[in-house]
Parts: C-alpha cells; sequence; structure tokens
C-alpha cells in the first residue's frame, strides 16, 4: 500500500509512449523523495524534458508502474505530450 506524502515530500512520474506500441502512454517509473529526485535527475541527464504539474503526478502516482494511462487522463496526458513536442521543435 503506497503511503500517503507530504506536503514537503517530492514527486516525480515518468511517462512512455511509442505510438506503435502502445494505446496510450504508460507509467514508466514512479517515485517519491530520493527515488522521485533520482527520476529527476536521469530525467535530466538525458535531456528528457521535464514538466511540474503536481496535480497530475498526484493522478499518475495512483498508477502502477507499466500500466497505460486511463481514458480518463488522455486529455491531460496529451497536454503533456504536446509541451514535449514544442519544446523539441524549438531545439
Amino acid at each position: 500500500m503506497k503511503r500517503k506524502p507530504t506536503l514537503t515530500t517530492k514527486r516525480a512520474v515518468a511517462l512512455t509512449y511509442d505510438a506503435g506500441e502502445t494505446p496510450a502512454p504508460k507509467i514508466a517509473a514512479e517515485g517519491r523523495g530520493r527515488i522521485a529526485e533520482r527520476i529527476i535527475e536521469v530525467a535530466e541527464e538525458n535531456g528528457v524534458p521535464i514538466r511540474h504539474d503536481p496535480d497530475l503526478v498526484t493522478l499518475l502516482a495512483q498508477l502502477d508502474v507499466g500500466q497505460i494511462i486511463p481514458p480518463e487522463l488522455y486529455t491531460v496526458v496529451a497536454e503533456v505530450l504536446a509541451f514535449v513536442y514544442q519544446l523539441k521543435a524549438k531545439a
């Protein structure tokens, strides 16, 4: 059972998406505290765009690693993907 995070606990969720492989993005990693910090470090080291959205992280953190996001989250995750694609287009 997942424990409830405190307001000061850092949380992170990483998504992966291969349009030819899965019907929707899936959870690649999830963690809080030191694990969240490491997820962010690895993303930064690999040039992966990071979007800070605590509300979305709270929703996504309820899913299991490897789980495809549910249809209820498609719209908000599509906004994240659009953000990533815009960043890549500017690079």
